[in-house]
């Protein structure tokens, strides 16, 4: 088959650039012949070699001969800019929705995006969460993103002498702050948890700031962004990973990824993220301080009884070539049907 996919790509690094490299990368050692599109800019310097052609911002006419070739087009998240070429010419088209197409923190949706949510009914819908699915105007096949697991997976044999770890960027939305405050409250208590803190972000200074004010110094670490296999190392060493993000999201890479490490997951509810954890831990109510501090004194006391069998089968969903398949699986529906 030959697949036309529109995505943002290397050399932007994200969560979207991520999961495309992961399938086109699959799809291209299944045989099936792939073409990307990027709007990404990429200068000459930046440039490397795929197994498969990369076209950075196309212009009208190559466009036009990209669709021509195509057996399907794909879009990683409905674009308004790359979608006019199927006007022209007529392809099967294929909405892999990663987002609820919000356009603010409170959930509002500006035309664009309500313009984006009726173009879902021209195609046929992948969401990558239950969470996203039920908020889409049509049906969608609910397939959840492919994750490289290999370097986080671990025995469980290492020994753990570190508590809690927070891993992502350092914005106000994801919450860091609030588990900060939460291991204040745990310390009051007379309990005495460490924190790592993974990632950086422009929030750094400021949690560091209030690191000092809560006179938490002796038990916050900052690592911030060191290599995937430093991280995976970090995860190894630690019991509970914290995901305690404010806004609801459509999926949680970072929880799977926690759950490989052999950590147990405490994640705010709402989302996608809950579907993420699965069986490898618990949630706690968005955003309450309360309930956040409460869930990790129990977790922090917490004989680990999670059914190791049922974590392995949940991670192996994730993997990229299974996840690839069930792409491909849509994408032959989608053609079929043209």
């Amino acid at each position: 088959m030959r697949i036309l996919i529109h995505t943002r790509f290397y050399p932007r690094i994200g969560g979207v650039e991520t999961v495309a490299w992961l399938l086109v990368h699959e799809w291209h050692r299944l045989g099936e012949s792939i073409k990307v599109v990027s709007d990404v800019r990429c200068a000459a310097t930046e440039r490397r070699d795929f197994p498969f052609p990369v076209y950075y911002r196309p212009g009208p006419i190559e466009w036009l001969r990209l669709m021509k070739w195509a057996d399907v087009f794909v879009h990683m998240n409905i674009s308004l800019k790359a979608y006019w070429p199927r006007l022209l010419v007529r392809r099967p088209f294929v909405a892999v929705n990663h987002a609820y197409y919000y356009s603010d923190s409170n959930c509002n949706r500006r035309w664009p995006e309500r313009l984006k949510l009726r173009l879902t009914k021209s195609a046929v819908n992948i969401a990558v969460s239950k969470s996203v699915a039920d908020r889409m105007p049509v049906p969608c096949t609910v397939i959840p993103n492919p994750v490289d697991l290999s370097i986080y997976q671990t025995n469980n044999s290492e020994p753990r002498s570190k508590d809690l770890v927070f891993l992502g960027r350092l914005v106000s939305d994801k919450g860091c702050d609030l588990l900060i405050e939460a291991l204040r409250q745990l310390v009051e208590h007379r309990s005495h948890p460490s924190l790592t803190v993974i990632g950086e972000g422009p929030e750094r200074s400021k949690l560091e700031r209030l690191v000092v004010s809560l006179n938490l110094s002796k038990h916050v670490t900052f690592a911030g962004a060191p290599s995937s296999e430093r991280v995976a190392a970090l995860l190894r060493e630690h019991k509970i990973m914290v995901v305690p993000s404010r806004y609801e999201e459509s999926f949680g890479v970072v929880a799977l990824e926690g759950a490989a490490s052999g950590c147990l997951v405490l994640g705010s509810d709402g989302g996608g993220l809950s579907e993420a954890i699965g069986p490898a831990g618990m949630t706690f109510r968005r955003g309450d301080l309360s309930d956040l501090t409460l869930k990790l004194a129990h977790l922090l006391g917490y004989a680990d009884e999670r059914n190791a069998e049922a974590i392995a089968a949940h991670l192996a969903l994730h993997e990229p070539a299974r996840v690839a398949r069930r792409y491909l699986e849509v994408f032959n529906t989608a053609h079929r049907s043209k």
